[in-house]
């Protein structure tokens, strides 16, 4: 039963166009009566909350916002009660329910660290002296590249500077070491023969003729685990979807990377689109999952068109769809847009937001390995944990394991930003000690104060950790974490507090605020922190102790990770003696 109420407001004739892009009426097939919906069509498995995301973006990108006749025309066309559709448009950073006044495009700038040391306030006001209308903007992805923009546009589409493109290199090209980075640089991202070319697909025919069991078993074997931050064995997680009885299974690939410092899904998605394809498959066909979902962050229109035009030719090569690959499997992969939130890349806010809702937490249990995407079996992985499948099933699990350690096996990403001689993404076997790995990229510029490891839900650790390795055991073992791969570099003349203050400001702003520890504990951090940022007085004992109280209601009592870890580089810092102390 569904309590349909629409206010008067009617769509125009080009919000009824934008809707009609995402569902055609003829598709729609809902009929209404009284307050039953019966929803019939092509999608009638799971209804058509589905697309209400789509269908919203639509509606932004056409007209500059979300009316009010608009959104009832979207609620009535996909059966999803306006008071739900509201609260869906109002949960996203990217749409708009108030009219702005313009229908100009919207300037993102990025305000997190990396951007902040690279001059985005000065990038800002050249940009509104030009006339841009600026937005503010969390983190933007592109902290190789700060300060960054994202332009969103109206009516036409949403752009991101275009210089790194055509001639892009990795700092890293040419090294034989490479795995995950090797085809980035090399393979055209817009070409499947390109890929082919280059060892494409031959994992997937490795995977077919091993069938599913020996695939699953060989990523046991590995010890492939993911590069999320959680670190669960890839093995394990694809094993209990596969042991779910019946059809209806999904593959997910997490493309939502928001974690202020993280670009590293950005740059393979841009630059190797095909191998995410090819991995997202094998996963389905190990995994008896027929339906895939790439769920890539809204500010990422390249990665985006490119994962489209890679899906799009493998459906035409038939390397997806009823018989992928003459397997005589079916698979095929849809992809929604984020709009916007941090919190969409915990895992179950994720499905929530690809199901209609708003991307809020579930608590577990229930795991997504039994009930995940709408209710049903699903694995979901990152790009970079993906790939390395790749390599995994043509050339053995041993092959794998022939570099890193044997707690933390195979290669690994990292995102170094800030001040560092080379800013970029990087590839090095587990093991690598931080210090070789800020050498590998040219070394700290002026003299080094801390890095921040795992990016806003990470640590910062000091100088004296140059010499740590960078595994799962070492980084645990020193109260560290390697999380997304952020490795952002501070000299000694940063302004440390107002760096925590605004990863505090962060995560007050990115909480769901669906539970209290959370909601409440953010706001409260935060305050702490501002008033410590407007004195020339050291942090009081009963306000550091405050912050430690709040940290460990938010760790017990939170529903997900961003509770969990919203306080880790505050507490860290404080406990270094960056922040907090008289100077």
């Amino acid at each position: 039963m569904a309590d349909l109420h629409f206010g008067d407001d009617q769509p125009t004739e080009a919000e009824r166009a934008a809707i009609d892009a995402i569902v055609p009426p003829a598709d729609a097939a809902t009929i209404v009566e009284t307050e039953r919906v019966v929803r019939g069509g092509r999608s009638r498995r799971h209804g058509l909350r589905h697309l209400l995301l789509p269908v919203l973006h639509s509606l932004q990108h056409e007209i500059g916002w979300i009316s009010p006749g608009g959104l009832n025309g979207a609620a009535e066309r996909l059966g999803v009660p306006p008071a739900d559709a509201y609260g869906v448009a109002t949960f996203y950073e990217l749409l708009r329910t108030t009219d702005p006044g313009h229908r100009d495009d919207v300037v993102h700038v990025c305000v997190d660290p990396a951007c902040a040391m690279a001059g985005n306030d000065d990038l800002q006001a050249s940009l509104e002296a030009d006339g841009a209308r600026v937005h503010a903007s969390p983190c933007l992805g592109q902290c190789e590249r700060a300060p960054a923009l994202f332009v969103q546009g109206v009516g036409r589409p949403d752009q991101v500077p275009a210089d790194d493109d055509e001639d892009f290199q990795l700092p890293q090209a040419g090294d034989p070491g490479l795995r995950v980075l090797r085809r980035v640089g090399v393979v055209d991202p817009t070409s499947l023969d390109s890929y082919r070319s280059h060892g494409g697909y031959q994992a997937l025919a490795r995977a077919i003729e091993m069938g599913p069991d020996a695939v699953i078993t060989a990523i046991s074997d590995s010890g492939l685990s993911g590069r999320g931050g959680a670190a669960f064995p890839t093995g394990i997680k694809w094993r209990a979807v596969a042991d779910e009885p019946g059809p209806d299974k999904h593959v997910v690939a997490n493309c939502d990377e928001s974690e202020p410092g993280t670009f590293k899904d950005r740059i393979v998605c841009e630059h190797d689109p095909f191998a995410v394809i090819e991995s997202m498959t094998i996963a389905g066909l190990a995994t008896g999952a027929p339906h895939g979902w790439i769920y890539i962050r809204g500010e990422y229109p390249r990665a985006t068109a490119r994962l489209e035009g890679a899906i799009a030719q493998a459906r035409a090569a038939r390397l997806l769809g009823d018989d992928v690959a003459g397997s005589g499997q079916r698979f095929d992969i849809d992809l929604r847009r984020g709009a916007g939130a941090y919190i969409c890349g915990e895992e179950t806010a994720l499905f929530n937001s690809i199901e209609g809702f708003r991307g809020e937490p579930r608590n577990k249990p229930p795991f997504p390995t039994t009930q995940g995407l709408f209710s049903q079996p699903t694995a979901i992985n990152n790009p970079e944990t993906l790939i390395n499948v790749l390599d995994t099933v043509v050339d053995g699990p041993d092959a794998y394991r022939s570099v890193g350690t044997e707690r933390s096996p195979g290669t690994r990403l990292f995102c170094l930003s800030g001040r560092v001689g080379v800013p970029g993404l990087y590839e090095v076997p587990f093991g690598t000690t931080l210090g070789e790995l800020l050498d590998l990229a040219g070394g700290a510029t002026g003299q080094l104060a801390a890095v921040l490891l795992g990016g806003a839900a990470g640590v910062f650790v000091g100088p004296d950790a140059l010499d740590m390795p960078l595994t799962l055991e070492d980084t645990r073992e020193a109260g560290a974490t390697l999380g997304s791969g952020v490795v952002m570099v501070f000299d000694d003349a940063a302004d440390m507090t107002a760096v925590v203050v605004r990863i505090a400001e962060f995560f007050r702003d990115e909480s769901c605020g669906q539970c209290v520890p959370c909601r409440v504990g953010t706001q409260r951090q935060h305050e702490v922190l501002v008033e410590l940022q407007g004195s020339s007085q050291p942090l009081a004992p009963q306000r550091a102790e405050l912050i430690d109280d709040m940290a460990l209601a938010m760790v017990d009592a939170s529903i997900c990770g961003l509770g969990h870890t919203a306080a880790s580089a505050v507490r860290s810092a404080l406990a270094l003696g960056l922040i907090g102390n008289s100077s």
